[in-house]
Parts: structure tokens; C-alpha cells; sequence
């Protein structure tokens, strides 16, 4: 009896694409000016976590533009390690986008002339046929674009839509808008960016050089990265988030993906709010210590810092951690040994099974 082989997934994504008119390159097969990155020469494409839009000082709505330029670059994805990422104006995630209820927001996507790929965007928080992905399809050279009404207050993921649109987005397209009640959300002392997502590379983790894509792995939901804003161990040294003892801050947080769901804490750290799935309109939760975000989703978590030091970001799905999933919120000011105060066990206490005698 003739057997026959079965096909990879690699190339029932291939037969997907071309049956949708997408092509896919091989990454690094596309010539892109320097400007974009190289191997030698990689971009740091990491978005830090204070780069985002301050609160609006208004009353009334407004029209909010947004453009987005996507562009395909080489980027620094480790130490050592460079990758053919496929951006929101050349950083990941994409810009953070800042509306409110009752805006207007104009999209303007325009796809380099450079791109190997079709792009476009899909916001979830359009109400209307594909999130303005259908719309915003472009080719190589092409600007299309779309405006919508914010209906609906919270945080909201973005990213491309042209299938694979799990390509597109393990690639690094996606980003987060936020649409704020009418009456604004309460005011903290800083704001912080944050997304994480997965990288899908054939060589392992800790490869130097240029590494590429699997798509195999992609579709087997494996990746060889997990990354905070685009690249492994990227919140953490000079672009590590910081802050003052006594000041609230607040994150907001989504996942790209495109896979995983994550468990966000920050080990040392209570969250005094949390706004599960980022509903902005129910009652938060309250000493929450951590949360449940899933692909395409996100949240937001506000709390006071009590005492100074260094406080880890991570998913609490803890062996990501050993793949590049770890950010620093570094924290300075006063000690405070009324708090937190360590100190050697007395001699004279033996603690066993929970109990001091």
C-alpha cells in the first residue's frame, strides 16, 4: 500500500498563505535599507515602558490620529542575537495609542515599500467588520486607512491581521489602545507600557547571530523566546522601570502573544487594584498578587510603592523566565524597617512546620 507523507505545518501555513494571496519570505531574503538593521548592526527595537501618551486634559471628545508605519527590520532580540522582526513604526509593541469614550480615531497605515509582507491592523476596539483590518490590508508601497467612534472604555490589543496572522504577530505587530471612561481614570504618579509576547526561532535559545523563524514551531504552539516589549530581559538594566517610594504607579499590560496566556506578578509587589481584562467600568479588585491575562487581552494594576529596592516583572509560568521573560521595576527612597527589615534568625527560635517555640 502507498503511503504518503504528511505535511509539515510549515507548509499548510505556506498553503494557507497562498491560498489568501500573501506571500511569505524567508527572513533576511529581503533587502531593506540600512536605516532598518543588520546582522552586524541590529536596531534595538525594545519599547521602553515610560513611552507612552500622558493623560488628556479635556472635557469633550476629540479626533485622535493614528499613524502607523510598518515597517520590517533587524533588531537586537538577545545579547549576541539579532531577528527579521515585522513592526508598528520599528519598535515593539507598537505605539501606545491614548483615546476616550465619544473620540473619533483616524488610522492611517502605510506598509514601506520595502516589506516582503502584506500588513494591516485590527483593533479590538472597533466595533465594525475586522477591527479595520480589512480596510487597512496593504501591499508593499500601499497607505490605507479607516476611521471609528470609541464606544466602549478599556484596554484594548492591536495587531495585524493578515494570515498567518499569528505570523505577523509572533513577528512583533502589536500594541495596545487605551480608551479611557469619559470622566478619565483615576490619577496615579506614573504610568508604565508593558506587553508580552513569544518568539518562534529555529535555532535555541542563547543562539548568537541572525536567528529566523519557525513556522513549524509557531504552529506548535513552542517558542524558543517569551519577551517583555519585544526582546529577552529587555526591562531590566538602563531600561528597567522606575519610581519613588510613595508614589502609585500603574501598568498596563496585554499580551501579543500569539499563543500563550500569561500570569503577570511582580514578586514582592501587591497590586492595590486590579482591573481584570481591563474593564475599566466594573469595580477593580483589590490586594490582588497576580493576574490572568490570555493572548489578545489585557489588564490594568495599580500599587503604592511602600519600600525601596529592586522588584522582578514576570509571568508566574516561572521556566519563562530562563527564556528572556524578566523586567525590573527599580524602586528608590527611604528604607523602611517598619515594613521590610532583614535580619539573621535569633538563636534562641527554631522555627519548624509553622511554629515558633
Amino acid at each position: 500500500m502507498k503511503r504518503f507523507s504528511r505535511p509539515s505545518h510549515a507548509a499548510l501555513a505556506l498553503a494557507l498563505l497562498a491560498a489568501t494571496g500573501t506571500s511569505a519570505v524567508a527572513a533576511g531574503s529581503h533587502d531593506h535599507p540600512i536605516e532598518n538593521g543588520s546582522a552586524e548592526a541590529p536596531l534595538d527595537i525594545v519599547r521602553r515602558a515610560n513611552d507612552l501618551v500622558p493623560p488628556h486634559a479635556r472635557s469633550g471628545p476629540a479626533t485622535v490620529k493614528v499613524k502607523l508605519d510598518t515597517v520590517e527590520v533587524t533588531g537586537r532580540l538577545s545579547d549576541g542575537a539579532s531577528y527579521h522582526y515585522w513592526t508598528f513604526n520599528k519598535q515593539v509593541p507598537g505605539p501606545f495609542v491614548r483615546a476616550r469614550v465619544g473620540d473619533t480615531i483616524q488610522v492611517e497605515l502605510s506598509n514601506r515599500a520595502d516589506s516582503s509582507e502584506r500588513h494591516s491592523v485590527d483593533f479590538h476596539a472597533v466595533t465594525g467588520p475586522g477591527g479595520g483590518a480589512v480596510t487597512t490590508d496593504a501591499a508593499p508601497g500601499e497607505t490605507k486607512g479607516f476611521s471609528f467612534k470609541a464606544l466602549k472604555p478599556g484596554l484594548y490589543v492591536y495587531h495585524c491581521a493578515v494570515p498567518l496572522a499569528a505570523h505577523h504577530i509572533a513577528n512583533g505587530m502589536y500594541g495596545l489602545i487605551l480608551v479611557e471612561p469619559m470622566a478619565g481614570l483615576p490619577p496615579v504618579d506614573r504610568e508604565f507600557y508593558v506587553m508580552q509576547g513569544e518568539v518562534y526561532t529555529a535555532q535555541p535559545y542563547g543562539s548568537k547571530g541572525k536567528l529566523t523563524e519557525s513556522l513549524d514551531r509557531l504552529l506548535d504552539e513552542d517558542p524558543e523566546y517569551y519577551v517583555f516589549n519585544g526582546a529577552a530581559n529587555a526591562l531590566t538594566g538602563d531600561d528597567a522601570l522606575s519610581a519613588k517610594v510613595g508614589e502609585t504607579i500603574r501598568i498596563y499590560f496585554g499580551v501579543g502573544g500569539p499563543n500563550k496566556t500569561s500570569s503577570f506578578h511582580v514578586i514582592g509587589e501587591i497590586f492595590d487594584k486590579a482591573y481584570q481584562l481591563a474593564s475599566l467600568t466594573a469595580a477593580p479588585l483589590t490586594d490582588v498578587q497576580t493576574i490572568t491575562v490570555p493572548p489578545g487581552g489585557a489588564a490594568v494594576v495599580d500599587m503604592k510603592l511602600e519600600v525601596p529596592g529592586e522588584y522582578v516583572l514576570v509571568d508566574h509560568a516561572l521556566s519563562r523566565a530562563a527564556r528572556g521573560l524578566i523586567g525590573k521595576l527599580v524602586v528608590s527612597g527611604e528604607d523602611r524597617t517598619d515594613l521590610f527589615q532583614p535580619q539573621s534568625p535569633a538563636t534562641d527560635q527554631v522555627e519548624h512546620s509553622g511554629h515558633t517555640h
